[in-house]
């Protein structure tokens, strides 16, 4: 462990002042592994749909064209929060342009790394640190693809005869997990509150703000959010923290700051926490049966027929976005919308 790395900072403050919650351990870890490096592609830690291929991007765009036409084609502006590379971005803004729709393009990014390529394909984007500074004169259609499961999370475990936030110790240079103070009972959902020894509930308070703060702007401002994730309907028991490096997983707790921590998205309770704010939520549905209603199919069939030396490879792209067996199933897709907006494609 280098002299200065988060890890070592981390184990002296943990060593200083006590175990830190998991919430407070993965935001740190995220924000420097974000912030020092383009995490994506081969030579990367990991792969998103937008990398696999344009045909992912240019479908997202069809979605945000129709549906920014049914609405009466107010003034927009687009919005997507982490935005890897800009190359969903790059691939939707082209599929838009083609139905008429050229927005302004708003990235809500901190990585440095990340915004200057994000730069190189979308050079108009303007550049937000959070969703507070968005535009506030138009309407919004905001593109959240693998951002929900980046935010930190809480754990709490059911240990002795109660409920526990988990907490990270470190011995020596080893992070692990460990009980910590007891939680109260009306924290923990009634039908999981006699879960077994050793259950694990998470709650991402981060993603419950996040979500709320972008409905009280789509209510107020007309608009929609489109958000794509693997996860699940909540609330339910399991843990779900990993990290990725390498394309491959790893011991979450090791290294600190050079590897991806997620953990699956509880889309039942985004959806809740939207409609208090007044938003319609749609969904889920999966990835694959959204990408279909959507025409993967056909374009992938026309990309083929323009590069036939390709189709081969074209069609693998296509299974691993919508295959049961890949993307397809795993990953899920929420819609929220302003009340007055039309259902949003893929959600009918």
């Amino acid at each position: 462990m280098s002299e200065g790395s988060l890890a070592d900072r981390l184990a002296r403050a943990i060593t200083l002042a006590g175990p830190i919650p998991i919430a407070q351990f993965m935001a740190a870890a995220n924000a420097h592994y974000y912030a020092t490096r383009d995490p994506l592609g081969v030579g990367g830690d990991f792969v998103t749909a937008p990398e696999i291929s344009q045909m992912f991007g240019e479908l997202i765009g069809l979605w945000c064209a129709d549906l920014w036409d049914r609405a009466g084609r107010p003034d927009i502006a687009w919005v997507e929060l982490g935005p890897g590379r800009g190359t969903l971005a790059a691939d939707a803004l082209r599929a838009m342009a083609m139905a008429g729709l050229s927005p302004p393009v708003h990235f809500v990014e901190t990585s440095p790394a990340l915004r200057a390529a994000q730069a190189e394909r979308v050079p108009d984007a303007i550049w937000h640190d959070d969703v507070t500074t968005l535009p506030a004169d138009r309407a919004l259609i905001v593109i959240a693809n693998e951002f929900f499961d980046a935010l930190p999370i809480r754990q709490l475990l059911r240990w002795g005869e109660g409920w526990h936030e988990r907490l990270v110790a470190c011995q020596d240079v080893l992070f692990l997990p460990i009980p910590g103070k007891p939680v109260p009972d009306n924290v923990i959902p009634p039908s999981l509150r006699d879960a077994p020894p050793g259950s694990i509930i998470e709650t991402s308070p981060a993603g419950v703000a996040t979500c709320r703060a972008l409905a009280r702007r789509i209510v107020a401002q007309g608009g929609a959010l489109l958000a794509i994730d693997y996860g699940y309907e909540g609330p339910a028991l399991g843990d779900t923290l990993q990290a990725v490096r390498g394309h491959g997983y790893a011991n979450p707790f090791g290294a600190p700051g050079e590897q991806d921590l997620t953990a699956h998205v509880d889309f039942a309770t985004l959806a809740a926490a939207a409609g208090l704010e007044g938003a319609t939520p749609f969904g889920t549905v999966s990835q694959r049966d959204l990408l279909g209603a959507l025409g993967i199919d056909a374009r992938a069939s026309a990309l083929a027929a323009g590069a036939p030396d390709r189709a081969e490879a074209i069609l693998a792209d296509r299974n691993r976005l919508v295959g049961e067996d890949a993307m397809g199933h795993l990953f899920r897709a929420l819609a929220l919308t302003a009340p007055d907006w039309p259902i949003p494609a893929g959600f009918a």
